[in-house]
């Protein structure tokens, strides 16, 4: 990452932790410090991407997806991300505020039942020197998740109904979160755990706290 302008953060955690929320308030906080943000997501980011996010997600039965095949795709939408948004980003100094990277890849794909170093060596593949300074993790009980996200109005599942990831049963969840919590003990450095089951302002304030503490000090003081 030294060898761009520019910063990555990222944010990761299960079905319905608070993230879409938290990025709204996140850019709100940035640009009022006169930064410059590019707000993203994955699977997404692209034309390309988007189409692809779609696929994943959606509830057509006529269209199965083996684990090997979401693994792929989803590389394939990020290799285009990084291409065409991130890394241009980066390089032109913009901090980035993604939804969802790499560590989500290996917490969903691994609870898929994949090797998890078969996954970590993929992505190291496709994305090469990008990766996040900084990663905000929103943790929260996959149960309570899913009750907030059956509430929300989405893209690809009407309000009341689940996507195709997030209709897995509960161990897959429960998987998805462990992986989550084992990533954030190996990296403690750029994984910054928030309690997602507080009020969105206190998960408001931690993240701030984060920015503030890995990024923008940092950023000042040079």
């Amino acid at each position: 990452m030294k060898a761009f302008k520019g910063h990555f953060i990222t944010l990761e955690g299960g079905e319905g932790a608070g993230k879409s929320s938290l990025l709204v308030k996140l850019i709100e906080y940035l640009s009022g410090k006169n930064y410059e943000v590019l707000n993203t997501r994955e699977p997404g980011g692209t034309a390309l991407g988007e189409k692809i996010r779609e696929m994943l997600l959606n509830h057509d039965m006529n269209l199965p997806i083996c684990a090997s095949a979401e693994l792929l795709m989803f590389l394939a939408a990020r290799a285009q991300h990084i291409d065409e948004v991130i890394k241009p980003a980066l390089q032109q100094g913009q901090i980035i505020l993604c939804d969802r990277y790499n560590d989500s890849t290996i917490a969903y794909q691994t609870a898929r039942g994949l090797d998890k170093k078969f996954i970590q060596q993929l992505c190291q593949m496709v994305c090469g020197p990008i990766v996040p300074e900084l990663t905000l993790f929103l943790d929260l009980d996959p149960q309570i998740g899913l009750e907030r996200t059956r509430r929300l109005d989405k893209e690809n599942a009407t309000t009341g109904r689940l996507d195709r990831i997030e209709q897995e049963k509960n161990e897959f969840h429960a998987t998805v979160r462990n992986n989550f919590l084992q990533l954030a003990k190996r990296e403690p450095l750029r994984i910054y755990r928030i309690d997602a089951s507080c009020s969105p302002q206190e998960v408001y304030k931690e993240a701030v706290r984060a920015i503030e503490e890995f990024i923008l000090l940092p950023l000042r003081q040079k």
